[in-house]
């Protein structure tokens, strides 16, 4: 039996506005958005005083409390999903305790940014489960990258934990968490006439409603809690998940951009190569940002009862008007079925 592989290649350049409805429970966490203030008393200038002070919330740690915009000192934070965020300071954290449904795959989608140049990791935890995340590389220049973090809930309340691990030269610089909500997501299966899990891309994490830049989906992420069902995240970067309605997504709702902004301005020669069992295939794209695709497939043959699939950019890309931002080809419509 030799499966034949038939993939999608998008470069989607324009700008277009919140996403699919949910099928299960959608939104965000109690003040997610950090936007219930803390009282005077809770507060000594930025610093919150308090294992409670902060509403719905427990910290532990140098956290502050930071508005948006000019900072003293010089500094400027953007608070790209709201008006308050909060910075966790060397070691610093802060946790919520939610309702979930025990056995349930969860995708944690937050706004978070470094403050200062130097290497900045957030760990994000529900105990027992874990990843640190690297936010040295700024996807987008104007501070407003997205991620999206799965796991599956071990029992019927789970603590939500955000924690700088880091120990810093200043003590205040820290990863600024802006925004956190959070989507139960389903377990995608295959069809008869498509082998692939969630093949077009369409289950997968929440989108903050203020957010027009997609949802990154951090490295290292496996299968069983990808925060994109069906579907591992191999590289070293992060890959982003995008919607039809800010995007120019070639079919469905919702596509993948292997490393971050298709928005617009991404011009010039790409490759996507892609692996199922010995056998390759590269597809080269020039792409003129005016968000054209096209349909690229090849026959493998099976060698096991189960075959890998990966999809790999094989350049690096930032919009041509603003190199501080990084683009690249997106993949929709993956399909994998018999032939004789």
């Amino acid at each position: 039996m030799k499966p034949f592989i038939s993939l999608l290649l998008a470069f989607i350049l324009l700008f277009t506005a919140p996403a699919f409805a949910a099928k299960y429970f959608e939104g965000y966490l109690e003040n997610g958005n950090f936007e219930e203030l803390p009282k005077k008393t809770d507060l000594d200038k930025t610093v919150l005083k308090g294992k409670y002070a902060l509403p719905k919330w427990e910290i532990s740690g140098f956290v502050e409390y930071i508005s948006g915009g000019p900072q003293p000192g010089g500094m400027y934070f953007p608070v790209a999903h709201g008006v308050h965020a909060v910075r966790l300071g060397n070691e610093a954290a802060i946790s919520q305790t939610i309702p979930v449904k025990k056995g349930s795959l969860y995708a944690l989608t937050f706004g978070a940014s470094r403050t200062c140049a130097q290497d900045e990791v957030l760990r994000v935890s529900v105990p027992p489960q874990s990843g640190d995340l690297p936010l040295q590389t700024l996807y987008d220049s104007n501070g407003g990258d997205v991620y999206a973090w799965g796991f599956i809930a071990n029992s019927t309340s789970v603590k939500v934990i955000f924690h700088n691990p880091g120990v810093q030269e200043d003590p205040a610089c820290g990863p600024l968490i802006d925004a956190v909500a959070i989507k139960e997501l389903y377990h995608p299966r295959p069809t008869r006439v498509n082998l692939v899990k969630n093949p077009g891309f369409e289950e997968g994490p929440h989108r903050l409603m203020n957010s027009t830049n997609g949802v990154l989906l951090p490295p290292r992420q496996e299968d069983l809690t990808s925060p994109l069902p069906g579907w591992i995240i191999e590289s070293l970067k992060a890959v982003k998940f995008i919607d039809s309605k800010h995007f120019n997504v070639p079919a469905g709702l919702a596509a993948v951009e292997l490393v971050a902004d298709a928005k617009n301005g991404c011009h010039g020669s790409m490759m996507v190569e892609a692996f199922a069992a010995k056998d390759t295939l590269k597809a080269p794209f020039q792409s003129q940002g005016k968000g054209l695709f096209k349909t690229v497939g090849f026959k493998f043959k099976a060698l096991a009862a189960r075959t890998r699939i990966t999809f790999y950019s094989s350049y690096y890309h930032t919009k041509i008007d603003g190199f501080g931002s990084l683009c690249g080809p997106v993949i929709d419509q993956v399909r994998v079925y018999p032939i004789s």
